[in-house]
């Protein structure tokens, strides 16, 4: 594997991370992930590596671009600092890996409402961390900000999600009569959109907003 052709994937047992992967099957992969995936076709082109993303090893080998799909809830995290720790600093720091090891190309999953100045904590958390990741110098950073985000993560051997499944629940009828940038959006449409405008040509930061995804993302 040569920095041309190498991508990072760091969230892979996530929705959107997931995703990302099987989109990816065939091409040379590095998967940076907490524990063992399962569920997934075999691919001799991908590597799989048990790190801790928060103190990445400096002989990985270098990537072309990064894909970082990490994420928790407060319910989940059971506090602000340890929401924190996976929103903000493991983003960061799996970024700021890449970076050093020559990565010039960066997608990250944030979330729609992201902002810095919210007060709301998980926007201000997911905008800070925006707002770190385009201080960088990626030649070229995409950050999505999806809607609510569409799937079965108890498939994945993810903990249930019950705020996340009730808004699925009453929307999912309404979907059609919801405008695109509020209604539920699939986690491939996700992965696909954040694919494409990455390789698109641009400027040095985009954010593509959810309801662009449901577009820019459709098969």
């Amino acid at each position: 594997m040569t920095t041309r052709d190498l991508t990072w994937v760091a969230g892979g047992s996530g929705l959107v991370g997931r995703e990302l992967l099987r989109q990816l099957a065939g091409t040379p992969v590095l998967a940076l992930v907490r524990r063992p995936l399962n569920g997934l076709p075999a691919d001799e082109r991908r590597d799989e590596r048990v790190v801790d993303l928060q103190a990445l090893h400096a002989d990985l080998p270098a990537p072309r671009r990064v894909f970082i799909a990490l994420g928790t809830t407060m319910a989940q995290a059971g506090s602000q600092a340890a929401f924190r720790a996976v929103d903000f600093d493991a983003v960061l720091a799996v970024a700021r890996a890449a970076r050093a090891h020559g990565a010039s190309h960066c997608g990250v999953v944030s979330a729609l409402g992201a902002d810095a100045r919210s007060g709301v904590f998980y926007n201000r958390i997911k905008g800070e961390a925006e707002a770190a990741l385009s201080s960088l110098g990626f030649e070229r950073l995409v950050i999505a900000r999806p809607s609510l985000l569409d799937g079965r993560r108890e498939a994945l051997g993810q903990p249930h999600r019950a705020g996340e499944a009730w808004g699925l629940r009453l929307t999912r009828p309404l979907a059609p009569l919801i405008p695109k940038a509020w209604r539920p959006i699939g986690a491939d449409r996700v992965a696909r959109a954040l694919r494409l405008a990455l390789d698109q040509p641009g400027p040095a930061v985009r954010v593509l907003e959810s309801g662009e995804m449901q577009t820019l993302g459709a098969p």
